[in-house]
């Protein structure tokens, strides 16, 4: 297993990816890009389109072993820069050490550095782009016009053709999970209470038992740097659309190396994995007891068979500026669902509980 991934690394970092993604149109010599509208590359400057090759059988997606991964680790944003010269117009631009791929600013061409080096894991699988910028903008724009408290600056200031397409990192994991646990079974009965009425009391008995459950692909974000934005809010994504990596996928977008590791990761998912237990803990024991209530749910979880894919997903970023506040908003590149919270006029929510009350003094007035 660790022969597999280390020869998955080295696949990744070597120059394939550069090779493909920096792919020139035999046209007219333009950079040839992902077009998510049709799911081909396609040249923006003389229409050429081709198709992305079929992957193969043995290069399908595949769940790797958690203990034996290399590289658990997790990386800071911020710490290195580097710099990337376009290899069409020469222009050199600085970016953080983690984008793993860029697009020229000045002339457009695809400079996709190798997204790995030795101590990294590489993406196994990508959720490609489905939703074009256009789409996004439009997506965008309909989401502002119902937030009704936004300032109507704020809006003006909103620029839904700025987004820029982002692979995002993402962890999934799977495991078999074993939970011995205690929990108290509660039965309802109907008594007559001193008044005459009735009431409901419980008689509560004591249980105990093994509950397991396989856990299927609890995703993660594997971004620090996106982890307090509208990218969450944006989500999820449909898993079952992923294909296999592919470095064509990545031609015209930024991707994002992971900064929270394997291991890191995995320690968030257990956090909500054990929220998901706790509430099937709570069905089971109603099924299994057919008791009315539950309550004191104690258990302890024994994991077994992890496994990982690290799977690249995408979104469309924007941001802008109100106040001195920044606001970023994210639009899912997979379904086109918007995340990101806009910021609130105190003007219109004053005017909107000052109309509240004068309509609540109306109706008394018209009903006295």
């Amino acid at each position: 297993m660790a022969e597999t991934i280390e020869n998955q690394e080295e696949q990744f970092i070597s120059e394939k990816t550069e090779d493909v993604t920096n792919k020139k149109c035999p046209n007219c010599g333009a950079t040839v890009t992902f077009d998510p509208a049709t799911g081909m590359m396609h040249c923006d400057y003389c229409g050429y389109s081709c198709e992305l090759p079929k992957p193969n059988d043995e290069n399908g997606i595949c769940e790797m072993d958690f203990d034996a991964a290399l590289h658990k680790e997790s990386f800071n944003w911020g710490e290195q820069k580097k710099s990337v010269q376009c290899k069409q117009c020469g222009a050199v631009t600085i970016y953080d050490a983690l984008e793993t791929a860029a697009v020229c600013p000045f002339c457009g061409s695809t400079s996709v550095m190798p997204a790995a080096t030795g101590n990294t894991i590489a993406p196994g699988a990508v959720c490609p782009f489905a939703v074009t910028k256009e789409k996004a903008g439009e997506s965008f724009n309909n989401w502002l016009k119902k937030k009704w408290f936004a300032p109507r600056k704020a809006k003006k200031n909103a620029h839904p053709d700025a987004f820029n397409g982002v692979y995002l990192p993402y962890w999934t994991y799977d495991a078999q999970t074993t939970s011995n646990f205690s929990a108290r079974a509660g039965y309802d009965r109907r008594v007559r209470d001193k008044n005459g009425g009735t009431k409901t009391e419980t008689d509560w008995r004591h249980v105990s038992g093994v509950y397991q459950e396989f856990i299927d692909d609890e995703v993660v974000m594997a971004s620090k740097r996106f982890e307090d934005s509208g990218v969450k809010d944006c989500g999820p994504y449909r898993l079952s659309k992923l294909v296999p990596y592919s470095p064509q996928f990545l031609a015209g977008f930024v991707a994002e190396r992971y900064s929270v590791g394997l291991k890191e990761g995995w320690g968030k998912a257990q956090v909500s994995i054990n929220k998901k237990l706790h509430s099937h803990i709570e069905e089971y024991v109603k099924s299994k007891w057919r008791c009315d209530r539950v309550s004191s749910v104690r258990f302890s979880t024994l994991y077994s068979n992890i496994t990982y894919k690290y799977v690249l997903a995408p979104a469309w970023i924007s941001s802008f500026q109100y106040n001195g506040k920044t606001y970023q908003f994210a639009v899912n590149g997979q379904t086109g669902k918007v995340g990101g919270k806009a910021p609130v006029s105190a003007f219109r929510v004053i005017l909107a509980v000052l109309l509240g009350i004068g309509a609540c003094v109306g109706l008394y007035y018209l009903l006295k």
